[in-house]
């Protein structure tokens, strides 16, 4: 008789990336339920801290080197059952575009009073503190 196990999904971190008061979102090509538009992210990778997978997706998926900052905050995501990461990052250079084709349909730079247009359910309330706090001035 074999045992089966379950293993657990890797983790997702978003990286949160701000500049001259817009924040970088992707659409995806394939929406997870309501997910259409989200933060660049993917899977963490073993041996891989949250805040290097934001880093290394951020380049795959947008073509921007970006640095991780700070974590703001873990979740399970409500939407998807994942657990989340959440990492504030800052750019080092490039201009966004989009990469991953296979992945991605679309990037934009969204401003603090369109965040809601994008994200009408409402973003992780550390990200959404980050973000006023960065946005608005």
């Amino acid at each position: 008789m074999t045992e089966q196990t379950t293993e657990e999904r890797p983790g997702i971190a978003a990286a949160i990336v701000v500049q001259d008061g817009a924040v970088l979102m992707v659409r995806r090509r394939v929406a997870e339920g309501q997910l259409s538009w989200q933060f660049p992210a993917g899977e963490i990778e073993q041996d891989e801290s949250p805040g290097q997978a934001a880093v290394r997706e951020t380049f795959e998926e947008v073509g921007m080197n970006v640095t991780a900052l700070k974590l703001l905050g873990e979740r399970v995501h409500p939407k998807t059952g994942r657990s989340m990461s959440y990492v504030a990052c800052a750019i080092e250079s490039e201009t966004p575009y989009v990469a991953d084709e296979e992945e991605l349909a679309e990037v934009t730079w969204v401003q603090h009073a369109q965040i809601p247009e994008y994200v009408p359910y409402g973003l992780f309330d550390p990200v959404q503190a980050y973000l006023d706090a960065a946005l608005i001035r």
